[in-house]
């Protein structure tokens, strides 16, 4: 074993100096270091420690064994696209294979209220698999990203904490951006994998309105109807941003009012229902958008699955599961199961974290 001497002349050689210029080390992360080696030259039970792996091996180059400073990063899983694109279902299909637990992250279903009309999944769509951060604020407060961020930490920590894979579903960028790249330490902390679910957009748009039409068929405007207070025309808060509740809000008004005949009234709500799916397009153009801006911009490494050919078989339901299986779920499983097998480290010094470019072994 190198005795305690022969390191300290050894760390203020100039060779050292070079080898940690080369290998871009942190002053702090040496001087964690050289503790270490003090512990080990000095202990008393310096047979037992000649044992071990050497934080420096003279025999490969450039080669410093670090895991005592070293832990592995917790795995964090994103579920992508844009509306209508079948994030839930992709992440439940996940949480079906894999032991994990889902976040949502759309900015309109984390109000509580108006199931139908924010299209929230169902229990039985949840398929027996905890879901947080659905339903949880006042439909009237003004839940921000930052309030996301504060809320999405500690319940993705909770969920590590019982051992599970937090895998974080849905289609309000805002939201995972701020959790991703709002707070520096974040990707210290966390590994991540992205998955982006693409639709062709002309075929997505078809979608989104045929989707529309089948919310109304399951109370869309009794549930808007409940919301609506003639007093009230702020739509800028809460849950009243919703897609759907100001585009009805006109029809509603002309329904209290006894001079308006059905024949208006009919003619007032098919332009809402129609501005309802102008509207949708238009948000699904955004998000799409914003994930491409991501990709390019942001540098985020996207997966992207080519749902398209899915969605061309949407009028066949059992036709449309077989294809979404072969063309979605499988390849999403295998990509996360790719990411769960690899290990990724970070720096474990308390008080700080630091970022670095050394072999670990």
């Amino acid at each position: 074993m190198y005795s305690y001497s022969y390191f300290l002349y050894f760390l203020s050689s100039s060779s050292f100096q070079r080898l940690t210029r080369r290998l871009r080390v942190p002053t702090l992360l040496f001087r964690l270091l050289l503790n270490e080696i003090m512990k080990i030259s000095l202990s008393a039970s310096c047979k037992k420690a000649a044992a071990e792996p050497p934080l420096i091996d003279f025999q490969r180059r450039n080669t410093i064994n670090l895991k005592p400073f070293f832990r592995q990063k917790d795995k964090l899983v994103f579920v992508m696209g844009a509306t209508g694109t079948g994030k839930s279902r992709l992440a439940v299909n996940l949480a079906t294979r894999f032991p994990a637990e889902i976040v949502n992250s759309d900015k309109i279903q984390i109000y509580k209220g108006l199931e139908v009309v924010t299209n929230k999944v169902t229990e039985k769509e949840c398929c027996g698999v905890p879901h947080h951060l659905l339903g949880i604020a006042d439909p009237n407060s003004n839940f921000t990203a930052v309030d996301f961020r504060h809320v999405a930490m500690s319940t993705i920590n909770s969920i590590i904490g019982r051992h599970r894979l937090p895998i974080v579903a849905g289609g309000s960028n805002s939201f995972i951006e701020s959790l991703v790249d709002g707070d520096a330490e974040f990707r210290y902390q966390y590994e991540c994998c992205f998955l982006w679910i693409d639709v062709s957009l002309p075929i997505l748009h078809s979608f989104v309105s045929e989707r529309v039409d089948r919310m109304l068929d399951n109370g869309f405007i009794n549930e808007v109807r409940n919301l609506f207070d003639s007093n009230e025309n702020d739509y800028t808060r809460g849950i009243r941003r919703a897609i759907g509740v100001p585009e009805l809000d006109a029809f509603l008004r002309a329904e209290m009012d006894s001079a308006t005949d059905y024949r208006a009234r009919s003619r007032i709500l098919e332009a809402a229902i129609l501005k309802t799916k102008e509207n949708t397009r238009k948000l699904a153009f955004r998000q799409w958008q914003n994930i491409c801006r991501l990709r390019r911009k942001r540098g985020w490494n996207l997966h992207r699955i080519d749902a398209t050919e899915v969605f061309q078989h949407r009028d066949n339901e059992q036709q449309f599961d077989h294809v979404w299986e072969a063309l979605v779920t499988e390849p999403a499983s295998k990509i996360l199961h790719q990411f769960l097998c690899q290990n990724t480290y970070t720096v474990n010094i308390p008080t700080t974290t630091i970022k670095s470019n050394l072999t670990v072994f």
